[in-house]
């Protein structure tokens, strides 16, 4: 789905001044980032964490990014790094771009209908082998993510990134044959019956032992009598 409008956000610039001031900032609420590209010099800068949690939750692809109340210009997420228990967003690159540029940009893969596939409700197992596909697009046109209907899959098919249908204007630039889902049999359970035979065996041995042991003690303690 192509972007027609907008959001806006707005940050303050920094000076970086270190692990400590950066912790410091995090601590008080701040998101820190770096926007960068588009032939001007990169520029660090701090958001409140919640200003930004609502920018990208009603954004499309391209952010108007506004720099101490100064006019905006557009930019587009590049990476996002989260804190590794909390979840909560401790840093992010943006990338400054021209709306009549196209530019490469990574998006979702998303499988629908799998549920409903002929293969899956035999009891196969769908491995989603690409979650995420790298397109080449003008910055309004590239989508939030991109559907694939699975629901036709038997057991042995095999998806491939040639099957998917890009948006318009929207190209697929990773390699055709890239593998994006594989719908595999059940898996046998001949293993288990081995361990189990093999169990099986083992304790039918130990019951032979065992009883080969008491003949022998009857036949010791017939001896001691007489």
């Amino acid at each position: 789905m192509a972007v027609t409008a907008q959001t806006a956000l707005e940050v303050t610039s920094r000076t970086p001044d270190g692990s400590r001031s950066a912790r410091r900032l995090r601590r008080a609420g701040f998101v820190l980032g770096i926007v960068y590209g588009g032939g001007e010099e990169p520029l660090a800068f701090q958001v409140p964490a919640r200003t930004l949690r609502l920018a990208l939750a009603h954004a499309g692809a391209v952010l108007d990014l506004i720099v101490d109340d100064a006019k905006g210009g557009p930019v587009v997420l590049k990476e996002l790094v989260r804190h590794p228990v909390s979840g909560e967003t401790v840093h992010l690159d943006l990338l400054r771009v021209r709306l009549d540029q196209p530019i490469e940009a990574t998006v979702i893969l998303e499988l629908t209908g799998i549920e409903d596939a002929p293969g899956v409700k035999d009891g196969g197992v769908l491995e989603h082998s690409a979650r995420e596909l790298t397109i080449e697009a003008l910055p309004g046109d590239i989508p939030d993510s991109i559907h694939h209907d699975v629901s036709e899959m038997q057991i042995g098919d095999v998806v491939s990134l040639e099957a998917i249908v890009a948006p318009d204007n929207v190209k697929l630039v990773d390699d055709p044959e890239t593998v994006i889902a594989t719908l595999s049999a059940p898996r046998l359970q001949t293993e288990s019956d081995e361990e189990i035979e093999s169990e099986t065996q083992v304790v039918g041995e130990g019951g032979g032992e065992a009883e080969a042991s008491r003949d022998e003690s009857a036949r010791d303690g017939d001896a001691d009598s007489e």
